[in-house]
């Protein structure tokens, strides 16, 4: 009896170990579940049963919608690009750092592990009217007075949001390739070099394509959590247009409650366009997983 036991025990220890990671997927799914059919005007606790299209119509017909969907993509397309180009620059100085590995990776996990609010707190104490830049460059002569310098909050260009974005996504990037670009084999470049290549179009030509598929998954992952982060745009973004993770989170909270099936709709949509990403990604990693040679 007792080897039986044991031997029940060894067979049941791997699907007790996955039971808290279902247990938060399921609470996950039963999130998800409840906003889409709340977005279809299903409430059963009001006695809400008979879905419609009525709040997916009206959010489409809003005179704001289409403003909103491009100012995100406009924040998520400029932050994914800086990241990737920054990223791609941090990884190519680290890799020649003389450094260990260790001091290298942990460089760029400072920034990855600090909260973006704590970011924007910190860009508001600095670049705000009243903030330390502004006022020191009123000092030295370089700013007829503290409010001269765009401020970090409510800029129409939404740089304050860019440069949170990019305190965090261009480490995040940089970890994906640093690891790569420092087990590149040496020969690669000394042979492009014995070609008469310079070290720029060395790493142009040999160590980039290299990186291309983790910088093209970085790329989509960075541009995802950009369009659907809210806490930064509403901490940081003008008056209009609002970005539509903010325009959602406004909605929700109305204090009707009806108004959540509005808000549902609107993050409908902001999840059909997460989804086309994920879709992009996911394509991505199937052609990554194809051996060459093969169709």
């Amino acid at each position: 009896m007792a080897i039986i036991s044991r031997r029940a025990r060894r067979k049941a220890a791997p699907y007790l170990m996955v039971l808290p990671a279902l247990l938060l997927l399921a609470v996950f799914a039963y999130g998800v579940g409840s906003g889409v059919v709340q977005g279809f005007g299903v409430m059963p606790f009001l006695d809400r049963t008979e879905p419609a299209l009525a709040y997916y119509e009206e959010a489409l017909t809003r005179s704001d919608l289409l403003d909103s969907i491009l100012f995100s993509l406009y924040l998520s397309a400029v932050s994914s690009v800086g990241a990737l180009i920054g990223g791609v620059a941090l990884s190519a100085v680290m890799t020649r750092a003389e450094a260990s590995r260790f001091v290298r990776l942990a460089g760029i996990q400072v920034p990855i592990a600090t909260m973006h609010a704590l970011v924007a707190l910190a860009l508001i104490c600095l670049f705000t009217g009243a903030g330390l830049f502004p006022r020191l460059l009123h000092v030295v002569g370089l700013a007829p007075d503290a409010t001269a310098f765009p401020s970090v909050v409510g800029a129409p260009s939404g740089w304050g949001i860019i440069a949170v974005y990019l305190w965090k996504e261009i480490p995040f990037v940089a970890f994906t390739t640093l690891t790569i670009m420092m087990n590149i084999s040496a020969s690669y470049g000394e042979a492009a070099s014995t070609l008469g290549a310079s070290s720029l179009r060395t790493f142009s030509s040999v160590t980039l394509p290299l990186c291309r598929g983790p910088l093209l998954r970085a790329f989509l992952v960075v541009f995802a959590f950009a369009f659907g982060s809210y806490e930064i745009p509403f901490l940081l973004e003008p008056t209009v247009p609002k970005a539509l993770p903010v325009l959602a989170y406004i909605e929700f909270q109305d204090p009707d409650i009806i108004n959540r099936c509005y808000a549902m709709a609107l993050n409908g949509i902001m999840a059909g366009i997460c989804t086309v990403l994920c879709i992009i990604y996911y394509v991505v990693l199937q052609r990554e997983r194809v051996p060459k040679g093969r169709p």
